[in-house]
């Protein structure tokens, strides 16, 4: 079954949803998922309609019907379709976890219509990871005072496969301002929850050593300022004085890599809203 989903935005008031759902029936579609939220705070309303298109009208006459609704309500809005297969590039360093879980969801379709389709390491110990899954491995080494080199190189190559998401997988270089303003909302990074509290390379022995009770990750999109983009997904798991920090990290890779897939289903199915620095993330 072919499908729309509409993402909406505009200001809370009396009536939305009825002159938003009667366009919808008035014009033959099936509404087969609504999800709705009001922030009372802000006077901001929220909304996500999935269609079928099994009937005779065309995308072209849709989206001009729609528009008209929209400038009537003062609507902000966006329409994806489901059979737009989005392409997925992952970026990575020398940890595979994340890598592995997002390789796996994609050869099984469950990845939320997305597929990867490229891999890339600043570091070549990953490649086999991505054979293994029949997917390219591109490796392009770092040198210090040389990034925007290196930067440079990967928009050509993303261009050239219509890369619509770039998953930053542990991907351990922070990438210039120059770069995540190019992908504006579509590079998407996951981190340990433990910042800033313990930042550096072995923040699970910090935190052994602080002798924390909840460790948790954090899956976000990609902003300019380090580690401050709208927050996706996050996830936490309580700990005891009895694991140790080797116990904490295989503890932390698991939440890691699951928070990190589930911010990209979320995105790749179409279940996020932005308003300002925070995320609307609706339900499947």
């Amino acid at each position: 079954m072919k499908q729309a989903v509409f993402l909406i935005r505009t200001d809370d008031r009396q009536g939305l949803l009825a002159a938003i759902s009667n366009f919808f029936t008035g014009h033959k579609y099936n509404i087969i998922g609504c999800r709705q939220y009001t922030d009372l705070h802000e006077g901001r309303y929220f909304m996500r309609v999935v269609i079928d298109l099994s009937n005779e009208c065309t995308r072209r006459e849709l989206e001009e019907h729609f528009s008209a609704l929209a400038r009537e309500l003062r609507l902000t809005y966006e329409i994806h379709y489901s059979d737009e297969v989005r392409n997925v590039a992952v970026m990575v360093t020398k940890t595979s976890h994340c890598l592995y879980d997002l390789l796996m969801h994609s050869e099984e379709n469950t990845l939320g219509g997305g597929r990867v389709v490229m891999v890339v390491g600043n570091h070549p110990e990953l490649e086999s990871v991505a054979d293994r899954f029949r997917v390219p491995f591109y490796c392009f080494p770092v040198e210090k005072g040389k990034e925007a080199e290196q930067e440079a190189l990967l928009h050509p190559l993303f261009e050239r496969n219509h890369i619509d998401l770039i998953v930053l997988a542990r991907y351990m270089r922070i990438l210039s301002d120059d770069f995540i303003s190019r992908y504006p909302r579509r590079i998407i990074n996951i981190h340990h929850g433990f910042l800033p509290a313990f930042q550096g390379s072995d923040p699970y022995r910090q935190a052994w050593e602080r002798g924390v009770k909840i460790i948790g990750a954090t899956a976000h999109y990609a902003t300019a300022e380090l580690d401050e983009g709208p927050i996706i997904e996050q996830d936490v798991v309580r700990i005891s004085h009895e694991d140790t920090p080797e116990a904490l990290r295989e503890i932390g890779r698991d939440i890691e890599r699951r928070v990190l897939t589930r911010a990209v289903q979320a995105h790749l199915e179409h279940r996020i809203i932005l308003s300002d620095r925070r995320t609307i993330v609706f339900g499947r």
